[in-house]
């Protein structure tokens, strides 16, 4: 198969490498995009989510995908929806939600989170027009099946998230559950990025319409801490 993982945010395609390497081992074509903003060298602060959406577009092209498996992690699910909806039928075969936000025509990601992240993202992207997470809120909310060690280490590999393509509000033709191609949900059994007042599942998966639900144990970030068990799930959530 051929898959192409879009990362979560302040997060850069090298944070799939170890789920990849793992993929391709096993006969998988894999492409991990870093998307526009997030790159060496971009300015953050003038990127949209227009941006980000049409450099995944742009790989598509360049590279001639066709019948890939386009995964989105966390806020890459805004990415893969606005992709999905802008490909032409036949270049994506299934969509994978990995612990990621599913948006409508005209919502951001903010419309999906709880007020007090809304809140501390509003802040963040008033001050510099990018967002980050606090250690004290990744290392218990994020990566909460990791070494302090781990963690601090991961930590400190993040870069600023565009705040624009967080605040964004997506513009679709079509809304993710009548789009007409395979959807499955990919969630994370301890993933508690969300609380559980806002949860991942099924308050978001069931924005899909139909779809394949797939679960594995473990924190948002199991890309990170169990990349082999990941792995195994996003062929499971592939599959036809």
């Amino acid at each position: 198969m051929k898959f192409v993982l879009v990362h979560g945010a302040a997060h850069t395609g090298a944070h799939f490498d170890k789920v990849a390497e793992i993929l391709r081992k096993e006969g998988h074509q894999v492409w991990c995009p870093t998307t526009k903003g997030n790159r060496a060298g971009d300015d953050p602060t003038k990127v949209t989510l227009d941006d980000a959406i049409g450099s995944v577009v742009d790989l598509f092209e360049e590279e001639e995908i066709h019948d890939a498996v386009l995964l989105g992690h966390s806020w890459g699910g805004m990415v893969i929806t606005g992709v999905a909806d802008r490909l032409a039928p036949g270049r994506i075969r299934r969509l994978v939600y990995y612990s990621a936000f599913v948006p409508n025509n005209g919502e951001s990601l903010m419309d999906m989170v709880p007020p007090h992240y809304a809140a501390m993202f509003q802040e963040m992207g008033d001050a510099s027009g990018t967002v980050g997470f606090p250690f004290p809120i990744f290392r218990e909310a994020f990566m909460n099946d990791a070494s302090l060690e781990d963690c601090q280490h991961h930590f400190d590999t993040l870069v600023p998230q565009p705040f624009r393509t967080m605040a964004d509000k997506i513009t679709l033709s079509t809304d993710p559950a009548a789009m007409q191609i395979g959807k499955s949900y990919l969630l994370m059994n301890e993933d508690i990025s969300q609380p559980a007042s806002y949860p991942w599942h099924p308050r978001l998966s069931e924005k899909l319409g139909l779809y394949r639900l797939v679960a594995m144990p473990g924190s948002h970030s199991t890309f990170a801490t169990n990349p082999e068990g990941l792995a195994q799930k996003i062929v499971e959530a592939g599959r036809d």
